[in-house]
């Protein structure tokens, strides 16, 4: 590259080291990600790139922001005259898999790195979502322990059907990089303080409720109701 071209190069911006890093992962996988890779796919050398992402560990939170971002809060959906609660789950529901069909190899890495507060649950990982999550349905007449409920169900809906669906298409269902981080955070707490709440009323309330661990009883439910679903095709 000679130094006139490289005199009127438009300079790089994190927003497209972030896209390059999509359109790699998602044609190659996140294994082939690597910080000299990408710089060889924008044409500057790596370092040119930690002006703009601290490392790798920080790019792949900017490439989750980056796909999650497309998660609409209520008020911006068109949900129709008549939409109740069961619209906007349809509604989330089916962006969320938009993204896990879009970004099988990214997926994972929401599905698996700790989100804003450690007991908040991907895929539904920012605080603002679950604020609105929650909101929508005590607007419509769910008590404090029916909306964590729902929560808890549909998160666990989703993940164990994305993670399926990405696994098919050749995603990583355990990246290599949620066992790195893993093994270094084992120990220590991840998540929010209440301060740090202040904005979001019905997550601060609600916390205790969303942190208590119901995991074994959440197992049994939704194989019962794997159960009862499979006996009523089987009678029918």
């Amino acid at each position: 590259m000679d130094s006139t071209e490289q005199s009127v190069r438009t300079p790089l911006t994190r927003d497209q080291i972030v896209d390059a890093a999509l359109r790699l992962v998602d044609a190659d996988g996140l294994s082939a990600l690597s910080m000299r890779r990408l710089g060889a796919d924008l044409g500057v050398e790596a370092m040119a790139l930690y002006r703009h992402v601290n490392g790798r560990e920080d790019l792949l939170e900017a490439m989750i922001e980056d796909v999650t971002a497309r998660l609409e809060l209520s008020e911006d959906m068109d949900l129709g005259p008549h939409g109740g609660w069961q619209t906007y789950l349809q509604w989330l529901a089916h962006t969320v898999r938009e993204i896990a069909m879009e970004h099988p190899h990214v997926f994972p890495l929401i599905a698996t790195r700790h989100p804003a507060a450690a007991w908040l649950r991907p895929p539904l990982r920012s605080l603002e979502v679950v604020e609105d999550f929650l909101a929508v349905l005590q607007r419509n007449g769910f008590s404090d322990d029916r909306a964590v409920t729902a929560y808890r169900t549909f998160t666990s809906f989703l993940i164990g059907q994305l993670l399926l669906d990405v696994s098919q298409r050749g995603g990583e269902t355990v990246p290599e990089e949620t066992l790195a981080v893993v093994g270094a955070e084992l120990g220590t707490e991840v998540g929010s303080s209440d301060a740090s709440l202040a904005g979001y009323p019905h997550i601060l309330r609600l916390k205790s409720k969303l942190s208590e661990d119901r995991g074994e009883e959440e197992f049994e439910a939704a194989l019962e109701a794997v159960l009862d679903r499979i006996e009523t095709l089987v009678s029918q």
